[in-house]
């Protein structure tokens, strides 16, 4: 175990899984059980937990904001399905779409726009993915605050691991990408 830190699993119960009950598979394991307070606490935050509504009092660094306007923010995805995945929010704490005021929803369609373009320019990304999961049945992560996706897609970037696997390889740190499209952001005003 070169390839790791000396001493790192010093007192560990390391076994090769070969040795283990069953019969091997031509599957691969990924572990992760830093998911279980996900599962076990549910998806859906508490009103005064909600993280959409606590990001605007954050730092745009922080909370992953790349642009404010006056009804709607947008920031990247905590939980991105690609590099540049945004999500633009009202500030205002409404679960559905046919709830929110014209501003909040012109505003919406407005940042969604802008956000194509920002990303078209930061990822030179060949289309996207865009809309809004209402409700939890619908498989809204965050039900009670609404919000729209903007996924920037590639000719290139399907792979079957997010299917066999449920995982996602993405490229880049959240915080380089916040800073790319933050900035370009700011050039296009």
């Amino acid at each position: 175990m070169t390839h790791y830190g000396e001493g790192e699993f010093d007192g560990e119960d390391l076994r090769a899984a070969s040795t283990f009950a069953g019969v091997p598979d031509e599957f691969q394991r990924l572990w992760t059980p830093h998911r279980m307070a996900y599962i076990e606490n549910g998806q859906q935050p508490a009103e005064a937990d909600c993280p959409f509504c606590l990001a605007p009092g954050m730092s745009d660094e922080d909370a992953l904001i790349v642009h404010r306007g006056t009804h709607a923010f947008v920031l990247l995805n905590l939980y991105p399905y690609n590099s540049g995945h945004l999500l633009v929010c009202p500030y205002r704490h409404v679960a559905m779409y046919d709830e929110a005021t014209i501003e909040e929803t012109a505003e919406i369609a407005s940042l969604t726009q802008e956000a194509m373009r920002v990303l078209k320019k930061v990822s030179r990304n060949d289309g996207y993915n865009i809309g809004m999961n209402q409700g939890r049945v619908a498989g809204a992560g965050i039900a009670d605050h609404l919000h729209q996706h903007v996924v920037p897609r590639w000719a290139t970037d399907s792979n079957f691991f997010p299917i066999i696997a449920k995982s996602k390889a993405i490229t880049l740190l959240l915080g380089d990408v916040r800073n790319a499209v933050a900035a370009a952001w700011r050039e296009q005003n």
